[in-house]
């Protein structure tokens, strides 16, 4: 079964939307995308529409941490706390707001992984 971007066609009573259009391919959605940590980089290309394309970080081993307005590029060991979802933490899903691990202390993560296909971080306690 597809996942569908558009709305219902029931109401919250029960009855029914009558369609103002018909379906078309720009509505179809994707399955969720799980960046998890892994020894390696993996990337995948997904063309968007106007033919553009999204870089979509599959697995990540490594973060540009900030450190008081300094970037540095440090490895990922583990996934501390995730507020998206409580199994994240078990399965190391990187997903933006995620606390991670790294030889430089525990940091947040700022950017969008699936979305951006990059990981950043902010340093939030030094080790």
């Amino acid at each position: 079964m597809s996942i569908w971007k558009l709305r219902s066609k029931r109401k919250v009573s029960g009855g029914r939307y009558h369609s103002s259009h018909k379906k078309k391919a720009s509505h179809i959605g994707r399955d969720p995308v799980l960046t998890r940590v892994s020894d390696k980089i993996k990337k995948k290309f997904l063309r968007t529409k106007g033919g553009n394309q999204k870089t979509s970080l599959r697995g990540a081993n490594q973060v540009n941490l900030m450190i008081s307005g300094k970037a540095k590029k440090t490895n990922i060991s583990r996934v501390v706390e995730n507020t998206a979802s409580r199994h994240f933490v078990r399965q190391n899903v990187l997903s933006k707001g995620a606390i991670i691990d790294t030889p430089e202390g525990l940091a947040r993560v700022t950017s969008r992984p699936t979305q951006e296909g990059i990981v950043n971080a902010v340093l939030v306690k030094k080790k």
